[in-house]
């Protein structure tokens, strides 16, 4: 399990509370994150938000950019050609 896979983090954690009945709390603290952070993502809809939506939109773009410079570009000549084509470059 990694922070990249929070699914998996979260499902662990519900299970020691089913399974050993092992608090949240404890289980959170030994694994490093916050409660805040597993009851967050226990509850989160098992679609993407419209802002995680965008964003991968964007990432897309700046790769095809940096790609199509030969690998050159960096943020500020990515950030022209983003804005030319009508972004600001943020994930609003």
């Amino acid at each position: 399990m990694t922070e990249n896979e929070p699914e998996a983090l979260v499902a662990f954690i519900g299970r020691q509370r089913a399974e050993h009945n092992v608090p949240h709390r404890m289980s959170c603290r030994l694994l490093g994150v916050s409660e805040a952070w597993f009851y967050k993502w226990r509850r989160r809809s098992a679609e993407p938000t419209e802002r995680e939506v965008r964003r991968v939109k964007l990432e897309e773009r700046i790769r095809y950019f940096f790609r199509a410079s030969g690998e050159t570009y960096g943020s500020p000549r990515i950030t022209l050609d983003l804005w030319e084509e009508g972004r600001d470059g943020r994930c609003r």
